[in-house]
């Protein structure tokens, strides 16, 4: 093989080498921050994975915050009208968390079945919902509508 041939075939094989490498380094980094979001009633199906962060949204269910009197711990449960999640926050929530309001949720789920959240977010005025929690709350209705044979249409 000619001298220039053999020098250029390196060149190539060491440009595709680190191609390849910085392909591979930037799809793991992509992995490593995706959030998926799933609904309560896919959280309450198994369908959402274990000790992976996501995020999950819904409504704060009426009647279901907890606070801890000595810490900043708060329970809470997240429900599209099927299913309900527990949800578990060590913080302090959005001023305009409420009971009855949306929520999105970042954290994890344990292995007994409730969220743990690193951070939460509410929405921001009373017009607004986030566009995977309203979503998930219109299946949720149609999935309540098609059981009781309801043909009855619900807007967010």
């Amino acid at each position: 093989m000619h001298p220039i041939r053999k020098k250029r075939l390196t060149i190539v094989l060491f440009l595709l080498v680190g191609l390849a490498i910085a392909v591979g380094l930037t799809t793991y980094a992509l992995r490593q921050n995706i959030n998926l979001f799933y609904d309560p009633t896919q959280i309450s199906a198994g369908e959402a994975p274990v000790d992976v962060r996501i995020r999950a949204g819904g409504m704060v269910e009426e009647g279901s915050v907890l606070r801890d009197p000595d810490s900043l711990m708060v329970e809470f449960k997240v429900t599209d009208f099927n299913a309900s999640v527990p949800v578990q926050y060590t913080g302090i929530l959005p001023d305009l968390f409420a009971e009855g309001q949306g929520v999105v949720a970042m954290g994890r789920l344990d292995e007994n079945g409730r969220f743990v959240a690193d951070q939460v977010l509410a929405k921001h005025d009373e017009n607004y919902m986030p566009p995977e929690v309203a979503d998930a709350l219109e299946k949720a209705s149609k999935g309540q509508h098609k059981a009781s044979g309801s043909a009855e249409t619900v807007s967010y």
